[in-house]
């Protein structure tokens, strides 16, 4: 498995569901068996301090004549080694029994305590944590009972193990499990947003992956294709009215602009030709909008991209630079043009002459006299190509960067020029046919036109 899609997985909602799960399995196992561990521990202490009191009252009735002996015997009869009795005079001295000396850490108050001293007499020593208690007989005699606690610290040892096993058995498959199950969801997701790219670009004939199990993956692809569906329809039938609309006119307009030709030369020196002439150029204006209007969506089609081939950029550019120096030398402006090394790339020659001489033109046309016009083509990133056409005209705000490739948008300030504001809705579609980006940038001195073209495949 790569790492990518690991990465997926565990950023998926699934495996932050089952992370948040076996935190909580695990919180709730410790405290499940710290409580098992402390209720047997508190339970077994209790046995323990019973015991050590039962002792101590059996020892306390003995005559105290014969205190010692009693004391001796009772530590010789310990098969198992895990009581330690003592008898000691008032200085702390011992008298009996299998402890060496007084230990310090027991109060003389008969109440039972746990202390991790060690306890020695000539035969052995202990280094297991103990219990006992220090009881002063009338005498003035010191007994001491104690007993060892390995038996309750075995105890919880083995809860503490058991539970390192139950947790190391219970959450590791669990995670493999959650990464197995993550998976599918996220390989899903993955197809989805492939899928979304074209649709993103403008492609609304693609439709989301769908695998038929009906889970809510399934239906939220199935409603998302319904929506698309319904969307691709609506534009459709919008874009072939457009059509429809703009191609129906052309020929009724093209007549009336032939009549209306022909009587202009009738009255050619009388004040109605001047009249007819202006009325040539509007329907002059009209038929290269509908034309313009057309042109975009045969651009649109994306069926035409079946004919694309290799092309040398720098060839069109320098064609795009030899057809404008002289509308650019006419104006005062310095036409600029720096070529690197670029790659090639697959399209159609002719429409990205089209779109590179639209943006140049644009460029030319907003750039005062005697500016500069750069045509700037170098080496992206990832190996493909960009294209930048710099000028400095008026720029292009902000907040008007996106609405300038919208079909027949035009600012205030560019009202005054000549067009119809459908030359960058042209740019965007021959850009978008290419599989290419189009973005535009600068300042108040001066707009930029980026074209980012990857490397042909």
């Amino acid at each position: 498995m790569s790492l990518r899609p690991l990465t997926d997985a565990w950023r998926s909602a699934t495996s932050r569901l089952i992370i948040i799960y076996g935190a909580l399995f695990a919180v709730w196992c410790v405290v499940l068996l710290g409580v098992v561990q402390w209720e047997t521990s508190r339970y077994l202490c209790g046995v323990v301090d019973q015991m050590l009191a039962s002792r101590v009252r059996y020892l306390e009735g003995t005559d105290p004549h014969h205190m010692r002996a009693t004391v001796e015997a009772a530590s010789e009869i310990d098969v198992q080694g895990a009581m330690w009795m003592g008898l000691f005079d008032a200085q702390g001295r011992r008298v009996a029994g299998n402890i060496a000396t007084l230990p310090k850490e027991l109060d003389e108050d008969g109440v039972v305590r746990s202390l991790d001293a060690n306890f020695a007499s000539p035969t052995r020593t202990t280094t297991a944590r103990v219990r006992g208690l220090v009881r002063e007989l009338p005498d003035g005699t010191r007994l001491v009972v104690a007993k060892e606690s390995a038996t309750i610290d075995g105890i919880g040892t083995i809860i503490r193990h058991g539970l390192l096993w139950g947790l190391s058995l219970t959450l590791i498959p669990g995670v493999l499990g959650g990464v197995l199950i993550a998976r599918g969801p996220a390989r899903r997701i993955r197809a989805i947003q492939q899928a979304m790219e074209p649709i993103r670009e403008g492609d609304l004939s693609v439709r989301l992956p769908v695998s038929g199990v009906g889970d809510e993956v399934d239906l939220l692809a199935g409603t998302v294709n319904t929506t698309l569906a319904e969307i691709e329809r609506l534009l459709g039938e919008v874009k072939g009215v457009t059509d429809n609309i703009a191609h129906d006119l052309r020929t009724p307009l093209t007549r009336m602009r032939t009549r209306l030709y022909r009587l202009q030369q009738q009255f050619e020196d009388r004040p109605e030709g001047e009249q007819l002439d202006a009325c040539v150029s509007e329907i002059d204006t009209v038929l290269s909008r509908f034309r313009a209007l057309l042109r975009v969506s045969e651009l649109e089609d994306r069926q035409r991209s079946a004919c694309f081939e290799d092309i040398d950029l720098c060839t069109v550019l320098r064609d795009v630079h030899e057809f404008y120096a002289p509308l650019a030398e006419d104006r005062g402006q310095r036409f600029e043009l720096e070529l690197a090394g670029l790659p090639a790339l697959r399209g159609d020659r002719q429409l990205m002459f089209e779109a590179f001489a639209n943006l140049v033109g644009n460029a030319i046309k907003f750039t005062p006299d005697g500016g500069a016009v750069r045509l700037i083509a170098s080496t992206s990133l990832d190996g493909g190509a960009r294209v930048d056409i710099a000028d400095t005209g008026p720029g292009i705000p902000p907040h008007e960067r996106e609405a300038v490739f919208r079909r027949f948008y035009r600012s205030d300030e560019t009202r005054s020029k000549p067009g119809c504001g459908l030359g960058l809705a042209i740019v965007s579609a021959i850009v978008r046919l290419h599989g290419f980006s189009l973005s535009v940038g600068g300042n108040e001195k001066g707009a930029v036109f980026s074209v980012t073209c990857p490397a042909a495949a």
